[in-house]
């Protein structure tokens, strides 16, 4: 059987892709190296204890959101809940000794920050504006089509084409003086991993346009957007398998020069599967080195491979606390701890080569999904995830299966997971005490899992170089070849998923916003983590049987 489309990694760009292919009555084949599909959307679990290591919260999932249209769009709302992180602290920042809580609209986050920095107020209120600005003028490139659109390109876009091309250091400089504020305001840069120095200021302020309506967090972790949407794919017919890893994309020559077609896929159990399209969810590096070959690549694409750098590699701190949260201050919202007020030294401090060295991790990002997803508690043991970013050539001693199994590894984890929850126990003091599971995610997880390249968290690096019209584009230039995913729009849950609608637009010929139309009866529901009071019933009776349930193992 040849299939229309065979689809490599079943990250969320895979899946929305496949969604979109299948409705158009395309056959669809994804496949999975992992044992379970959703790439870093998945969820997984310690002793009954779910952890979701990509999903910590995602933005515009509120009324006209884009996220929220997303969903809506593919036809996969209606099997999603959401619960709203809390409004007037969806983050908490951690600076030094000094604690801001960062309220979900950009009005209440200037009254709070103004309050707090009286003299900054007029400088604050000009760059959030611009902030705002630059981010809904994002927002409008893909929308832009036809010739009259593209005529008022200069005057719609015009901040984003005034700070396009700075730095965010650099431009923050010019409104911000205070330190302490500065790193209020690029304290969100965790989530697209570069310092103020490095980091593109347009890409920062699509990162805080995205929250700037606050964090959202799916009831049932990240599992629930996978389960979601391969249901969908399921049902239009697509096929998905896992522990099915792609050993290498089949190039056969068109014939004309330099012309290579895609024609399909060699498993690494050895057998052939056939298409008329393939689609790599895996990053560049991946797809085009691992799986098509050098010998298939043009020398200019072997260049700009040369020359792509991966975003940082992360590890990520998995507890299970017998220790009542709440009481202990932990509420949904995310907290964003560092030591300094300078980010661009804290960000060399967490690449230092010598990941075991100090007594505490010097910046961390910490949140409680047991907290923001209420159903998941079971009324005595909360979840923490903590991540952090790190140099991945910190683990080059142990890449090897043997070595991964060594007791120096593990003495090396068991070092970093202390520093961890030694930065931790200032945020939450006695914690340590309280831990009844562990487990550390570094670098070589994320590799053997998601097979990302030196287990980077976003894939490309998003510095000015490598996003917006320089970044990877969903059809290759090999025939019939296309990617998706983190390295090719955008990063992130929301930035993946918009992607692989991209590509299969690009695949049938139309415009992404033809694949996310409206589909009547579509609705996504959306509660407040902390007020149950609008709960449905079916959601109370989840966490009453949830509790329940607990309480008779206890007592077993």
């Amino acid at each position: 059987m040849q299939f229309d489309n065979i689809i490599i990694g079943s990250g969320a760009g895979a899946l929305s892709a496949a969604i979109c292919l299948s409705r158009e009555g395309q056959s669809v084949l994804v496949l999975e190296q992992h044992d379970v599909p959703g790439g870093w959307c998945h969820s997984f679990y310690l002793e009954g204890h779910q952890f979701s290591p990509g999903v910590h919260y995602i933005g515009m999932l509120n009324e006209g959101g884009s996220t929220r249209e997303l969903y809506e769009g593919l036809g996969v709302a209606n099997d999603l809940t959401f619960f709203r992180m809390r409004k007037e602290a969806y983050e908490h920042c951690h600076i030094g000794d000094e604690k801001i809580d960062l309220p979900s609209n950009f009005h209440d986050l200037y009254q709070v920050l103004s309050e707090r920095f009286p003299h900054e107020k007029k400088g604050l209120k000009k760059y959030l504006e611009l902030i705002e600005n630059v981010g809904k003028q994002l927002a409008l490139i893909p929308e832009m089509s036809g010739f009259w659109d593209h005529i008022t390109i200069p005057y719609r876009t015009r901040h984003l084409g005034k700070y396009g091309l700075f730095s965010l250091k650099r431009v923050i400089n010019w409104f911000i003086k205070d330190p302490l504020l500065q790193t209020i305001l690029n304290v969100q840069s965790g989530n697209h991993g570069l310092p103020p120095a490095r980091a593109s200021f347009p890409v920062h302020c699509a990162v805080m346009d995205h929250y700037a309506k606050g964090g959202f967090y799916p009831k049932g972790g990240g599992a629930a957007i996978v389960k979601s949407m391969t249901k969908l794919i399921k049902k239009n017919g697509g096929e998905i398998r896992t522990s099915s890893s792609v050993k290498q994309i089949l190039i056969e020559d068109t014939g004309k020069k330099n012309n290579k077609r895609a024609i399909g896929v060699e498993l690494e159990s050895g057998e052939q599967i056939f298409a008329k399209r393939i689609i790599s969810n895996a990053d560049p590096e991946v797809t085009y080195r691992k799986l098509v070959g050098e010998n298939h690549l043009s020398k200019g694409l072997i260049k700009k491979l040369n020359g792509t750098k991966y975003s940082s590699a992360c590890l990520m701190l998995f507890l299970v606390v017998d220790m009542d949260l709440r009481k202990a201050g932990i509420d949904s919202g995310n907290i964003w701890k560092a030591a300094k007020t300078n980010l661009d030294e804290a960000y060399d401090d967490l690449l230092d080569i010598d990941v075991a060295k100090g007594e505490k991790m010097p910046s961390l990002f910490i949140s409680c999904p047991t907290i923001k997803d209420p159903t998941s508690f079971n009324g005595r043991y909360h979840t923490i995830e903590a991540v952090t970013f790190t140099n991945h050539n910190a683990f080059d001693a142990f890449r090897t299966p043997e070595k991964r199994k060594s007791q120096a590894y593990q003495d090396l984890k068991e070092a970093i997971a202390n520093k961890m929850i030694n930065a931790i126990e200032e945020v939450v003091p006695g914690i340590r005490e309280k831990i009844v599971i562990q487990e550390l995610g570094t670098p070589l997880t994320n590799e053997h899992y998601i097979n990302t390249t030196n287990g980077c968290a976003y894939g490309t690096e998003k510095t000015f170089k490598q996003v917006g019209p320089l970044s990877y584009k969903p059809k290759s230039e090999i025939e019939n070849l296309y990617l998706c995913g983190a390295s090719i729009l955008s990063h992130g849950v929301a930035g993946a998923t918009f992607s692989g609608v991209q590509t299969a637009a690009e695949i049938l010929g139309c415009k992404q916003k033809d694949l996310i139309q409206p589909i009547e009866g579509q609705r996504l529901k959306v509660y407040d983590a902390e007020d149950d009071n609008d709960y449905p019933e079916e959601i109370l009776a989840k966490m009453k049987v949830r509790k329940s349930r607990a309480k008779v193992e206890s007592a077993s």
